[in-house]
């Protein structure tokens, strides 16, 4: 069982930048496909990118290429999501996921085994 928490989300102006972090119990995340979801009310999870460290791999969606990138501090065991260029449609609670193995690089929140509390970010105009 893998535990993962995010901390980091907060409150910011459309085109300020937040850093999200999501510590994981597991000491080997760089084995492990692991990705950034969000959500907002009334709407179904939306993957945000996914990054595979054992080939050192990334994938986004197409709303956030060329605004967030997606890391790994595998000394620290933690996932991390730097946010650039922030946008009001950016809005929503980020989730933390992780599965064991490689990515299926195409954001189906239903490849994801284990999941964090999430946490809010909300983009003001």
């Amino acid at each position: 069982q893998v535990q993962l928490a995010e901390s980091g989300g907060g409150s910011v102006q459309a085109g300020g930048s937040l850093r999200l972090s999501c510590a994981a119990s597991e000491y080997n995340i760089r084995s492990y496909c692991m990705g950034w979801f969000r959500q907002t009310p009334g709407k179904e999870r939306e993957g945000v990118a996914e990054v595979f460290g054992n080939i050192a791999s990334t994938y986004y969606a197409d709303s956030v290429k060329g605004r967030f990138t997606i890391s790994q501090d595998n000394d620290k065991n933690t996932l991390i999501l730097q946010m650039n260029s922030l946008e009001v449609g950016d809005t929503a609670i980020y989730y933390c996921a992780a599965t064991r193995g490689g990515c299926y690089w195409d954001l189906r929140a239903s490849h994801f085994s284990y999941w964090g509390q999430g946490t809010q970010v909300t983009v003001s105009a």
